[in-house]
């Protein structure tokens, strides 16, 4: 185990008393719908978690905070910005190079803010269904110090269908700030 594993290991499940339930396989390619997302303290969160298991993950952020120095620091972690002004096609794009690759693995809050938002962003599903990948359902709930990981989702043709059924596997979760995760 390395140097900065070990470090993540020891900071969040010994020292803050996090602790993880993951019962899903994580094959080579998928994305990971991580949610309540109400904090940037989620962020770092993230961070520690993904070291702790010796995980490098992509995620995406708005294009506003890849400014110097933090710009540089965030694309090495695996930051993708978002311009949120271009209309791009982000989610063909990111789609196709999930086909391609050996490995894809990307982490989306799909809340697109850490504002109460019950009007959740859905190219998560976009991208897993048009790339033929899972969906990891990641739900972090500050009150039990708990990441937990139940269930695999695979997208079908019915969007709206599907992110009923994902927003309420997220629905006993509790944020950092709970009165901001609106689902």
């Amino acid at each position: 185990m390395g140097v900065w594993k070990r470090f993540c290991n020891w900071l969040l499940y010994k020292r803050m008393g996090w602790r993880k339930n993951i019962t899903e396989p994580h094959p080579d390619k998928y994305i990971i719908c991580l949610a309540p997302h109400t904090s940037n303290w989620d962020f770092l969160l993230g961070q520690l978690y993904s070291g702790a298991e010796g995980w490098k993950i992509n995620f995406l952020m708005k294009k506003e905070w890849f400014f110097w120095p933090l710009g540089p620091l965030f694309r090495r972690l695996g930051g993708i910005p978002v311009y949120r002004t271009k209309r791009t096609s982000m989610t063909d794009n990111l789609a196709a190079e999930a086909r391609t690759m050996e490995q894809f693995k990307l982490c989306i809050t799909p809340e697109g803010t850490r504002s109460a938002n019950a009007d959740w962003k859905r190219g998560f599903l976009v991208i897993a269904q048009k790339a033929g990948i899972p969906i990891l359902l990641y739900g972090v709930d500050y009150e039990r110090k708990l990441i937990e990981c139940t269930e695999t989702f695979i997208p079908t043709d019915d969007i709206e269908g599907d992110l009923t059924h994902i927003k309420q596997y997220f629905k006993d979760y509790k944020g950092k700030r709970p009165e901001k995760f609106k689902i």
